[in-house]
């Protein structure tokens, strides 16, 4: 079901210390040059990690052209899809519009999505890009905890303004006491992003506080650039982990990211 303002009081349900997130670029259910529709398969594959909240990117909302040549397309948006019942709770944002449908960034999860809210952070050009912004209710713990899906562009000078963007959108909208989850795909392959966030805002990338480095990522099948991360505040993190080649790099042209964040 949609998110929810007000959801179902959770005294009842037992409390949650820690959660399992997971983070993919799903190239809109798309294999590499878009030569098969693999939504299910990859929906199947999702499901496997168990996760709690996943942030995607390059989600379908809609698209009619191919909705009418392709037998195995969902009636339902992509994101819905995906959440199917297993989580029960979803935000979408849309970020790039065209004559066809719309594509953007969701986060599905299994505790209650308060509220949500899509930053448009695109700068010049074609490339359209948003930050979505999710509150979440999760059972036994006194604040909420803040999820951010990010989608960064391509060209470096835009990224380094999204970065200011996403500084800027931290400091207005979560308290500074909050679990703050922020994963997506940053397209950051000179890997700047994670100095300007650790001193601006205080966020720590999960595999390099484990690791000492970003987590290589793309492309999947043989991974050389870190573009996707995962980055955690006032939270303690459990193996992150990059998932197994098979059957991810046949569903994505990125490789998924997941990891246990204790609360």
């Amino acid at each position: 079901m949609p998110p929810q303002e007000q959801p179902m009081p959770l005294a009842s349900v037992p409390p949650v210390s820690a959660l399992t997130v997971m983070t993919v670029n799903i190239h809109k259910g798309f294999t590499v040059f878009n030569r098969k529709f693999i939504l299910p398969e990859l929906r199947d594959a999702v499901r496997s990690v168990g996760a709690d909240v996943l942030f995607l990117q390059e989600v379908l909302g809609t698209h009619a052209r191919h909705a009418g040549r392709l037998d195995n397309w969902p009636e339902a948006p992509h994101y819905e899809f995906l959440a199917d019942t297993m989580w029960p709770q979803f935000a979408y944002g849309r970020n790039s519009v065209y004559p066809n449908g719309h594509h953007g960034n969701a986060v599905l999860s299994k505790f209650p999505i308060v509220h949500f809210q899509n930053h448009d952070v695109s700068i010049r050009g074609p490339e359209k890009r948003g930050l979505l912004h999710c509150v979440l209710r999760v059972p036994g713990q006194a604040t909420d905890v803040h999820a951010i899906c990010v989608h960064l562009g391509l060209q470096e000078s835009h990224r380094q303004e999204q970065l200011e963007l996403l500084c800027h959108l931290v400091r207005g909208e979560v308290p500074d006491d909050a679990v703050l989850v922020v994963a997506g795909d940053f397209n950051d392959w000179r890997r700047r992003a994670n100095r300007l966030l650790e001193d601006e805002i205080g966020l720590h990338e999960v595999f390099v506080q484990a690791t000492g480095e970003c987590a290589k990522t793309f492309p999947s099948r043989f991974p050389l650039l870190s573009l996707d991360r995962i980055y955690v505040r006032n939270a303690n993190v459990h193996s992150p982990k990059v998932l197994p080649r098979k059957p991810w790099s046949h569903l994505s042209d990125h490789a998924p990211l997941a990891a246990d964040i204790v609360l």
